[in-house]
């Protein structure tokens, strides 16, 4: 039994350092390092990126999150979106600036636990400026300012040298007194406390902070998450809202012909699959769309000369495009900016705005163009080659003056001698009960304005 001891106090030190040892083997050949890149405009396509991005680190069960930028910023909403993701992230986010981090992309930068930097690339310069690159009024600076702060201060950061990064007129001895907005070299950010190293890649990024065994998982991006970030960029949002709006009008002028309609369609579906696709777009929001249409249709048709419906309509199909593009949850708005909100109402109104007057002004040469010209029926039926129309009456009616029967927005109803017939406004909208002058029978109705 003594010699049993003996040979446990011996043995039992050395199974110690072999237990710790292997222990230490196995969890340095364990780390998992989740890798992905910010490489483009901080825009809502780069903020779907950075959630995706998160949560396949999270279901790799990754230590680490290094995150590739080289960017020069973008919007500020898209930004504040991707900072808190990084603050509240429970894996932490190591930052690998390649060549640029500014504007929005500094802020980003800042998010992130530790800052490391490939030589002759810059951190700062984070003036809020629109995309003319016209310096934004004081409140967004302050806005971004605080932001920048705020920031810095949760990685332990000098919060002074982050707002030089957006006001020139923050003085910081001896690192920012020149009255131009502050932006970092690779060995000024390291001197400064805003970068751990340099470095030429991200494996000597790793050795530098110790990690001596790892994986790298690398974000994937498919053609189809390219293809949403595409669809769901403002830019392109805008110019399928343009599409709904300037399709439906045409239907509405020209009904029959299907293409407008088609085509407002499959803008639509363009529009919202990727936004539901990405948790945007709940049912509840492309209902309100549709019901928009509906009441709009409603208006034009059967409910003429009240507006109520028309009004009802036009919100409801700009809160369906707007509600679609922000995080709300169900009604409740709280957690989402409100100049975020505000942004998206721009881009929707914007779109609202140029779609409706181009199609006005365009739709009738556009049909009968030659580009477009086998969209529409423009066939001519001669009564000299045999063929008799029930039109007949309606174009004897051109030069005529008669009565609006119904307000006209543009479309409605218009009586002479006690008869109604279907009609159109040539110019702007006609109150029931005005007296109209007949001056065109186009595509089954005829066609009118005020008389003179």
């Amino acid at each position: 039994m003594t010699i049993f001891k003996v040979l446990v106090k011996l043995l039992l030190p050395l199974l110690m350092v072999v237990v710790s040892l292997s222990a230490n083997a196995q969890n340095d050949a364990s780390k998992k390092v989740y890798l992905f890149a910010i490489d483009e405009e901080i825009a809502p396509p780069a903020s779907l990126r950075v959630e995706k991005a998160l949560e396949e680190a999270s279901e790799v069960k990754a230590d680490i999150i290094v995150v590739h930028i080289n960017t020069f910023g973008g919007t500020l909403d898209d930004a504040d979106k991707i900072r808190t993701a990084f603050l509240q992230s429970p894996i932490p986010v190591w930052a690998y600036i390649d060549n640029n981090a500014a504007s929005a992309g500094a802020l980003i930068a800042i998010a992130c636990d530790s800052i490391f930097m490939h030589s002759g690339s810059s951190i700062g310069a984070a003036t809020v400026v629109n995309q003319t690159g016209e310096v934004q009024p004081d409140k967004y600076q302050s806005y971004m300012r605080s932001l920048m702060r705020t920031t810095a201060e949760a990685r332990g950061r000098r919060p002074e040298i982050a707002e030089a990064m957006v006001d020139p007129d923050i003085y910081v001895a001896g690192i920012s007194d020149s009255g131009k907005v502050l932006t970092f070299t690779t060995h000024e950010a390291i001197a400064n406390g805003y970068c751990q190293a340099e470095v030429e890649n991200v494996r000597e990024l790793l050795q530098h902070a110790g990690v001596e065994r790892y994986v790298i998982h690398e974000q994937r991006y498919s053609f189809i998450d390219k293809l949403i970030g595409f669809l769901v960029s403002p830019a392109v949002s805008g110019i399928l809202i343009m599409l709904i709006i300037g399709g439906i009008y045409f239907e509405l002028q020209q009904p029959g012909i299907g293409f407008p309609l088609i085509l407002a369609l499959t803008a639509a579906a363009l529009y919202f699959a990727p936004l539901y696709l990405e948790g945007l777009a709940a049912y509840w929001e492309i209902l309100i769309f549709i019901a928009g249409i509906v009441l709009i249709i409603l208006e034009l048709f059967v409910f003429p000369g009240f507006g109520v419906a028309g009004v009802t309509g036009i919100i409801c199909l700009l809160a369906g495009l707007v509600f679609s593009m922000v995080g709300n949850v169900g009604f409740d708005f709280s957690h989402v900016p409100t100049s975020l909100i505000a942004n998206r109402l721009m881009v929707a109104l914007l779109a609202f705005v140029v779609a409706l007057p181009l199609s006005i002004l365009l739709g009738k040469k556009l049909f009968e163009s030659n580009l477009f010209g086998g969209l529409a029926l423009n066939t001519t039926e001669d009564a000299q080659e045999g063929y008799t129309v029930a039109a007949a009456v309606e174009k004897e009616l051109v030069g005529k003056t008669c009565e609006a029967a119904t307000v006209l927005r543009p479309a409605g109803k218009v009586t002479y001698e006690g008869r109604q017939y279907d009609a159109v406004a040539q110019v702007g909208f006609i109150d029931k009960g005005d007296a109209v002058d007949i001056v065109d029978y186009v595509n089954g109705s005829l066609v009118v304005r005020k008389h003179q």
